[in-house]
């Protein structure tokens, strides 16, 4: 299990996932199931994130309508953001789909 807080272009999402990567073709394809075709992740440690979240965590691995792949945790940007230190935040993740990418207005 892996724990990461994920910036995409809506605002960051905390998630959780089977996948031993963020750069797991599963885990790109789940985001892109959800619209997220372009990302910047970093890992967190799962026990803090389990620490944080507490019932709602063990809430969320419960769910049965999520997949093992991908589960989000917190939609909730802000939350999400400001519940850890920045500098647990190292070796971000990179990925986009170029076919997405949009010319200014």
């Amino acid at each position: 299990m892996k724990a990461g807080l994920v910036f995409t272009g809506t605002g960051p999402i905390m998630v959780l996932t089977a996948c031993e990567s963020f750069k797991d073709p599963r885990f790109i394809e789940q985001l892109n199931m959800k619209g997220i075709h372009r990302f910047i992740a970093y890992d967190l440690p799962v026990d803090l994130v389990k620490r944080k979240y507490g019932v709602h965590f063990e809430v969320v691995m419960g769910d049965l309508k999520q997949s093992d792949d991908l589960r989000v945790l917190d939609y909730e940007g802000r939350r999400a953001f400001y519940s850890f230190p920045l500098d647990l935040l190292k070796d971000p993740v990179y990925h986009e789909e170029q076919e997405i990418l949009h010319k200014a207005a």
